[in-house]
Parts: structure tokens; C-alpha cells; sequence
């Protein structure tokens, strides 16, 4: 081999050195959690995780009672998002939860909800409302295991109507299927979630009566890091986004009364 030929290739093994030094390997893929997630955050998690950014959220919706059971049972979540703190305060109790990582992320309120081309007018009536006999079917989430359906029920306790009004209850199997009775014509109306009303791929679509708070048990939500976990640093870095500022500011605007920070 020539000097010629043997500077040429130096310089050939130089170029590519410089090459792969001026594009960086790519950084490793985003962790993806796995979030279950009681029903009322449909909307507003959505929107969570598209302010969130260290890590992909898949999450999974249905009632808090069903999934605490799921998870003793081995379901592969790795945070939980709960409409009932009973629930994460047992799991962590229990052991099913990384130590120190209960945490609370507001209060939710329940409303009656009609379809906006109903006749009802909601503002006036009220919780009455829901005693025309129009009204066929009523919707709610069951209380066997849906703090939404066990909120829904004492409220109608408290106003005297739970009596007479069993007969057109229909029961939704979380408080999202509740909402989609309502908006399917299934129900005249529904106790709902009031993250649900107010979501924007919906609000336009019926109104509602925000049903007073001293009615009902308050629905403190919280969650939880599961101790099977795939990525715990970034479970935490989802808590910890949760109850920052930006988290907190996305969930007021589905109307959670939020903690202290």
C-alpha cells in the first residue's frame, strides 16, 4: 500500500468517526405507564397526558371498586387513579403499593345531566327535575362499586327521592357508561360526573345542575404507584406532575376542587 493510498484511508476512517460523532445515537424510548383510571377522568387524563412528557400514559378506565380488586389480583397497572381514596389507601395498606407514594389529586361533584334539546328546565327545578314523568329512566353509576353511583344515591337520599325514583334508575357499570346512557336517548338524564360535563368534546352537547355539595359524601380522588411498577421514576415523575401547578391548573378546568399544594 502507498502512502498515498494509506493517507487516504486515515482519512476515510477519520471522516466517519466524525460523522457518527455529529449524530448522537437516539435516546432510548419513552417509558409507557399503564394507568388505571376511574371513568370521570376520560376527558381531563387525556389532556393530562398531553402535557406530559417523560413518559407515553396508556391508560385504562373503568370503576375504582373494580379495578382495586384487578390490581390485588395481579393486573398489570402500574399507577391508579382512583374516585375513591378508600381505595389506594387499602392497597397500599395491603402492600400492593410502592411506600409513600399515596397521594391526593382533588375532589370531583356530581351533576344532573340532560341532553341539550331536553325540555327540562334544570336551573328552576333543579334536583325535581328528575321527577317528571317524562322522565323514564334515570341513569347512575352502580354503587356496588362506583363512588360516583354511591354520591349519586345519597344525594337522592338527602332530597327524599331515592324512594320513589328506584323504579327509573338504570345503573352504568362506571360513571362514563352512565354519561353515554344519557347521550345515547337510553336516559332522560343521569347523575353525572362533573369532569364529564364539562369536557369540551361534550359541553355543547346537553347542560346541567351542579347538585350541592352538603348532599353528598365528599369525593376526595387519589392514586397510587403500584409496587409492580415497570418504571417507578417515571410513576413518580407522573405524581409528581399531578399536583404541580400545570396538572393542577388541567384538572380545575374539569372542575376538581383541588388540595392544598
Amino acid at each position: 500500500m502507498t502512502l498515498s493510498s494509506i493517507q487516504d484511508h486515515c482519512k476515510l476512517l477519520l471522516a466517519l468517526l466524525l460523522s457518527g460523532c455529529s449524530h448522537p445515537a437516539a435516546p432510548p424510548p419513552a417509558a409507557t405507564l399503564t394507568v388505571a383510571a376511574a371513568a370521570d377522568l376520560q376527558f381531563a387524563l387525556a389532556d393530562l397526558a398531553g402535557h406530559f412528557h417523560d413518559a407515553i400514559i396508556s391508560p385504562v378506565y373503568g370503576s375504582s371498586g373494580n379495578f382495586y380488586a384487578q390490581i390485588r389480583n395481579g393486573a398489570p397497572f402500574d399507577v391508579f387513579l382512583s374516585a375513591d381514596m378508600d381505595y389506594p389507601r387499602r392497597l397500599a395498606a395491603e402492600g400492593f403499593a410502592l411506600p409513600d407514594s399515596l397521594f391526593v389529586y382533588g375532589a370531583g361533584r356530581i351533576v344532573v345531566w340532560v341532553p341539550a334539546q331536553s325540555p327540562f328546565d334544570l336551573a328552576r327545578l333543579g334536583m325535581d327535575s328528575l321527577e317528571s314523568a317524562s322522565i323514564r329512566h334515570i341513569a347512575i353509576a352502580n354503587p356496588q362499586h362506583a363512588p360516583y353511583g354511591r354520591a349519586a344515591e345519597a344525594a337522592l337520599r338527602h332530597f327524599g327521592l331515592y324512594d320513589r325514583l328506584v323504579p327509573k334508575l338504570v345503573l352504568g357499570e362506571n360513571i362514563a357508561q352512565t354519561f353515554e346512557f344519557v347521550e345515547t336517548g337510553a336516559a332522560e338524564a343521569g347523575i353525572v360526573a362533573l369532569s364529564l360535563a364539562l369536557a369540551p368534546q361534550v359541553r355543547n352537547q346537553g347542560r346541567y345542575y351542579e347538585i350541592p355539595l352538603d348532599s353528598y359524601p365528599r369525593l376526595e380522588q387519589g392514586g397510587v404507584i403500584l409496587a409492580r411498577a415497570r418504571s417507578s421514576a417515571a410513576a413518580a415523575a407522573f405524581r409528581v406532575f399531578l399536583l404541580s401547578p400545570a396538572g393542577r391548573g388541567v384538572l380545575k378546568q374539569y372542575g376538581f376542587y383541588l388540595p392544598e399544594p
